[in-house]
């Protein structure tokens, strides 16, 4: 009977041990969830690019630094150091020698120190963005000891793509004398990401000092704002940012230098501060007025004239001015070559008027036409549209009596003097009395 309890009772003990390592995942009661291997070294992470400097790479690149950095956690330091690098399928060594891609250190890590490795790998085309698993072999020796020692490291790095900024005017031409509406591209061409990017405009008075020569242009132009955040910029897309400027007059026919500096993240999570220029050509102001239209008649026949005022910074070229008819009036659309139209000088034009068909009297609604081109040789149009009057010249007057007061008045002083003389002759007929 006792036999029976204590078979009974080691049972339950032997159960019971088996239930509680399966309760622990089956980690004796003597061991850490953790693992501890002690060693000399230990890997601390695995990028492309040197040490403190990563770099953003693609599928494709060539000669391109891979960096491993280790920590010497021994009580001795190291020397000896080399490194024997695998990399998945798609990763070759530069020299195109074997499949492992091997480093050598020529300086001595210190105890507590750290130091690094750097490989030169060849990216193949079809490689995806993505995570890799890598592996590395390190050997070395302990100053003081005999031999040497290697460690074997697992780890994951990351092909990031590569980011690729760029900032251009969507309109890169301006207008002096006037406010414009500027708009700037901001482009990612690369297949990374761009995050957190932010804009700001240094126009000079704030960002160069007195002792400084300043390679812009940008002191006296008024810009309405001057800070942008853009926010996430993905591959192959663009974002823009806009922004109303006054250009001052001086800077007609000239090159506007717009910096910017940026900052933003790129793929590994690294800030990036950077500045560009902008550039915009400046136009001269072309603002043409027309006025003093009328209808007045040279040479027996009605003739439209009037004047073209620039009251610009720039010379309009090439000037043409067509008369043309609107709603019913049959007048012949005619033009007439005015040449260039100075600033501040009034260019006078004459149009003589011819009909399509019978001609038409009265009130006739026209559009003047003024076509110029700018400095840039770009073409313009202004219109002026306006209501003339024309008489039929070719009908005879009417008369009036207006028309035979020059007569009536004649015919009255020569019956006057006509009655003083008949009196006086006839006074010098009369008898004297004895």
């Amino acid at each position: 009977m006792n036999y029976s309890k204590l078979f009974v009772l080691s049972s339950i003990l032997l159960l019971g041990q088996f239930i509680e390592l399966d309760a622990f995942g089956q980690v004796s009661s003597n061991e850490s969830p953790f693992k501890r291997d002690f060693a000399d070294v230990k890997i601390l992470d695995a990028y492309f690019g040197e040490l403190n400097q990563k770099i953003e790479v693609a599928p494709g690149d060539k000669n391109v630094p891979f960096t491993l950095v280790f920590a010497n956690v021994g009580t001795l330091d190291i020397t000896g150091i080399r490194g024997q690098l695998q990399l998945p399928s798609g990763f070759s060594p530069s020299d195109g020698k074997g499949a492992l891609i091997l480093a050598d250190s020529e300086n001595e890590a210190s105890a507590g120190d750290h130091f690094s490795l750097i490989f030169f790998v060849n990216l193949d085309d079809h490689l995806l963005i993505q995570q890799y698993p890598g592996a590395v072999k390190v050997d070395y020796s302990r100053l003081r000891e005999s031999g040497q020692r290697n460690a074997f490291f697992d780890f994951k790095f990351k092909v990031t793509g590569d980011s690729i900024l760029n900032l251009k005017a969507s309109d890169p031409f301006l207008t002096s004398l006037k406010n414009n509406e500027a708009t700037i591209e901001i482009s990612n061409s690369g297949t990374a990401p761009i995050s957190n990017v932010k804009v700001v405009l240094e126009n000079t008075q704030n960002t160069i000092s007195s002792t400084q020569v300043s390679l812009t242009n940008v002191e006296n132009v008024v810009f309405d704002q001057n800070n942008w955040d853009v926010g996430t910029i993905e591959p192959k897309s663009s974002k823009y940012i806009s922004f109303q400027v006054y250009i001052p007059e001086n800077l007609h026919t000239q090159t506007l230098h717009t910096p910017m500096s940026l900052t933003y993240f790129d793929s590994h999570g690294e800030k990036i501060e950077t500045k560009r220029n902008v550039d915009f050509y400046i136009n001269g102001l072309i603002d043409l007025k027309i006025y003093d239209v009328d209808v007045i008649t040279l040479s027996g026949k009605q003739t439209v004239i009037g004047e073209v005022l620039n009251e610009g910074n720039t010379n309009a070229l090439y000037g043409f001015v067509t008369l043309e008819p609107l709603d019913n009036s049959n007048i012949k659309k005619i033009t007439q070559f005015i040449d260039e139209i100075e600033t501040d000088s009034p260019v006078p034009f004459n149009i003589p008027i011819e009909f399509d068909g019978e001609p038409k009297f009265g009130d006739h609604k026209i559009k003047i036409i003024l076509r110029y081109k700018d400095d840039l040789r770009n073409e313009h149009l202004f219109n002026y549209d306006t209501t003339i009057f024309l008489k039929d010249t070719a009908k005879k007057p009417e008369s009036t009596i207006s028309d035979y007061a020059p007569s009536i008045i004649g015919l009255a002083i020569a019956i006057i003097v006509g009655v003083i003389v008949f009196k006086k002759i006839r006074k010098r007929k009369e008898p004297v009395p004895s």
